[in-house]
This record gives structure tokens, sequence and C-alpha cells, in this order.
């Protein structure tokens, strides 16, 4: 039976009504513009005044309706159908058809080649422009395999390049390596053709194409952002150059402003209280690096901290079949070359892992998940502020020293016990990289003590720093302790 509030429901952005009596390549628009957006429910019997119609004895309509998905539109659109009772405007039983239509991963297009968005109530045609960034947003096409206008291979840093190369286990030359890899250069009527990825990853100055595809940090005084004569902006620092150069000096940025309290814990070793967990504060701007829309150009992206809250904006809305209420099941890389870069330096751990483990390592301290928004063409992620106690109060603490000479010197004795933990801790990694170079994450943590986090970060460390190198994948390769 069909349920009233169909009838009483109003049209919107996953919702319409049509007469049966309807051209069939008419009902191709609606079609379309579901799939392309979030994919919606047609009740096919119903006319615009509301009245219901009904379809039945009416046979040859109805098929040449259901042929629609087929016969026009390009590709295909997946839509069920099925048929409800109900009562018609004279009072008969009567039946009307439901097409469920199913939100698409890929670009769909009228028989006239032309595409629709779900918007509001109507079915918006879409310009050149809105159509290709559609394409972007589906991954039918990825904007960072466009070429750059002006872009040449002197644009690049080949040092770099070489770098990169042997850090994935490629032995090749750095030119070889572009050009046969990821679409990076390619050559046609007798030029080379610079990928919008390569200038972002490898660019001497990836800001001369892109001036902003850069992160701000932008410190505010208080909980609310204030404009004019009220502007509470207390630090607002910039961060350019490569994809790997800004994403570090961001991190390591955000790591100086936030609040953490070091105590000597009761099994004698050093506890740090923060804000913001360390892989929260990470995952959060390397998502925003990794997935931004970098057709965007007019912004860049911004890292804003209040006292309460830490929350990063970067342009793009949410990519493919990604929605707010589906993040954490459903994953989908707008720049999966960028994406990629990033798991090779240890950025990205697993794809897909990340939203989850936030959520894991903010639960577990009793803070609320982050909180996502779609604001205009940006998406932001809000992550709240763990209160930082000053000195807990069932922890073993040394006495105090009323002397400032003397709390200078525990503290140097502290730094210097860190430090000293750390070396040690250093060396025995490197000791079993070079006496099995085939061990395991697990096997490290087993050896050192570590937690699977301890031992990501110091391995991390000791890539940056070129005194280790993966030979291979991950899987089936090896490490080389480098002298």
């Amino acid at each position: 039976m069909l349920p009233k509030d169909l009838l009483a429901r109003k049209e919107g952005p996953c919702f319409e009504r049509k007469s049966i009596r309807m051209e069939p390549k008419a009902l191709a628009v609606p079609l379309v513009a579901f799939a392309n957006a979030d994919g919606g429910l047609m009740v096919i019997g119903v006319n615009d005044a509301g009245e219901v119609e009904g379809v039945d004895g009416l046979d040859r309509q109805v098929n040449e309706l259901l042929r629609v998905p087929f016969d026009f539109c390009k590709p295909t659109v997946k839509v069920d159908f099925k048929f409800a009772a109900c009562t018609d405007r004279k009072g008969l039983p009567n039946r009307v058809l439901l097409l469920t239509v199913h939100q698409s991963p890929s670009v769909h297009a009228t028989q006239a080649d032309e595409v629709y968005y779900r918007v509001g109530d109507k079915s918006k045609k879409l310009t050149f422009d809105e159509r290709m960034q559609l394409m972007y947003d589906k991954g039918d096409r990825f904007y960072e395999d466009t070429p750059v206008g002006g872009a040449t291979l002197a644009d690049l840093n080949l040092d770099f390049v070489k770098q990169y190369a042997r850090q994935i286990g490629y032995s090749k030359t750095p030119l070889h390596f572009l050009k046969e890899n990821n679409g990076f250069v390619k050559t046609g009527k007798g030029a080379d053709h610079v990928s919008v990825a390569a200038v972002l990853l490898f660019g001497k100055v990836p800001q001369q194409y892109f001036p902003r595809a850069r992160i701000r940090f932008i410190r505010y005084e208080g909980t609310q952002e204030q404009t004019g004569a009220r502007m509470n902006v207390i630090k607002d620092v910039t961060f350019d150059g490569t994809i790997l150069e800004m994403t570090r000096k961001a991190i390591a940025f955000v790591t100086t402003q936030i609040k953490e309290h070091s105590y000597l814990g009761k099994a004698g070793l050093f506890v740090t209280d923060a804000q913001y967990p360390e892989f929260v504060r990470q995952e959060i701007v390397v998502n925003a690096v990794a997935h931004r829309d970098y057709s965007i150009k007019g912004t860049d992206i911004q890292i804003k901290m209040f006292d309460d809250r830490l929350a990063v904006e970067s342009p793009g809305t949410l990519p493919g079949l990604v929605r707010l209420n589906t993040m954490r099941n459903v994953h989908f890389s707008r720049n999966p070359k960028l994406a990629a870069f990033l798991k090779d330096y240890g950025y990205v751990k697993e794809f897909g892992e990340g939203v989850d483990r936030m959520c894991a390592e903010l639960t577990g301290l009793g803070l609320p998940e982050p909180e996502y928004q779609t604001v205009s063409f940006m998406l932001r992620c809000t992550v709240k502020a763990a209160e930082v106690r000053e000195q807990p109060a069932d922890v073993d603490a040394p006495p105090p020293d009323s002397s400032t000479s003397g709390c200078k010197a525990i503290q140097k004795t502290a730094q210097k016990t860190v430090e000293k933990t750390v070396e040690k801790t250093v060396e025995k990694i490197l000791l079993l990289l070079g006496e099995n170079p085939r061990i395991t994450q697990s096997q490290l943590q087993g050896e050192t003590g570590l937690t699977r986090r301890g031992v990501e970060w110091q391995m991390q460390q000791l890539k940056a720093d070129g005194r280790i190198r993966r030979i291979g994948p991950d899987k089936g390769g090896h490490w080389e302790v480098r002298k």
C-alpha cells in the first residue's frame, strides 16, 4: 500500500513525483540528477497538482519509462522499481510506480550529453566547469593528473625525485622515474607535459603555479573568531613548499602550540599529557593535504586553533560516495598519487584507517569524536581539546624544590634521562634491523618494549633522517641500514 506520507512529502534533494504521461526522455533528467548526487526516490503516477493518477492500464507507458535508465542515460543509471497499491483521484483502487535511484560513483549524462545534478527540488544542468569538477569529485578523472600549463622538467627538483625513488626502491634515473610512473611527465607533440601531482610533490617552487597550495596556521585568543576592531588573532603563520615540506612544517609547528604537561609516572617513566593526541593532530593535517581539492585555487588549507578546539578547513567538499554519515565506512581518495606518496613517508598508515583511529583515541580520552562539516566549498574537521592538568593526583611525583636552581636541575636531569633512553632505543632498532632486515613491526615492538605508535614514529624519523630505507614493497621487501 502506498504510504500516505509520500503524497504529503515535499519534493526535495532526494524525492520527486511525476505523471505517468510524461515523455520518457524527460525522465532521464531527474534520473541522471539523482544518480550524480545522493540518489533518490521517484513516485510515478502522481501529477504536479499532487493528484494520484495511477498506472494501471497504462502498461505501454510504464514499459517505456522503465527503459529510460538504459536508453536515455549514459552510462546506465541503476534503478530499482516496484509497484505500490493506492486509491486514485477517482476513488478507485490503483497502483503507482516507485523508482529508487542509486547514488552513483560515476558521472551520468542524458542522451543529449547533458549532465544534471540534484539541487534542492530541481535538477540543475551543469556548466562545463561544473561537469569537470563533478568528474574530479567522482574519480572519473583526477585533477592531479592534469598537465600544468607552462611547467617543464626544469621546474622539478630532480635531486628530490632521486631521493624519493631510492626511498621506494626504484633504481633507474629520476627522469626514467618521472616518465615511467604515475604519469608524472608525459611526452606528446614533441614536448614534455608535467602533471599537477609532479609539481606539488617534486616542484622546486610549487606555489609558482599553485599560489594557494599552502597551509596557513591561525591562533585565536578565546573560543570565537572575531573580526574588525575585536580581531583576536595572536599568531598567523603560512607554510609552503612541496607537499612533504609543508606537511612536515605544519605538523611540527602545531606541536609547538599545544599545551603539554610532562611528569614522572608511577613506573618511573615520564608521561606527557597533551591537549590533542599526537596521531590526531597529525592525521587531521595529513587528511587535509591528501584530500583537498587542488583545482580550487582561491584559498589555502587553514588550521585554526582556539582555546577549546582545533579546526582544519580544506578546500573541496566530500568526494565520491563519501558523505558525513558514511565517512567511517566509505573510503575514497581524491588525490590517490598524493596519498600514496604520503604513505611512503609514513604519514598515511593504512588507507581508510585514519578516521577510525582518531575516533578510538579521542573516545579513549573521554573526548567526543571529530566533527565534520561542509561549509560552502570547504570541509571542516574539528577536534575538542583535552583538559591538561597541572599535576595528576595519583602520580608518585618528587617533592617540589622551592629554589629556581633546583627546578632547573630537575628539568635538566629529566631531559638527559629521556634523551639517553631515546638514543638507546634508536640504537637497538638499528641493531635489530641490521641483524634481521625482514623483521616485522610486531617483532620490533616485542624487542624494544615500544607501542605500535612508538615503533611507527621511530621508523618514520629514521627514514626521514636517511638512516634506513625500505627496499621493495611493504610485504616481501626488507630494510637497509645506511651508514
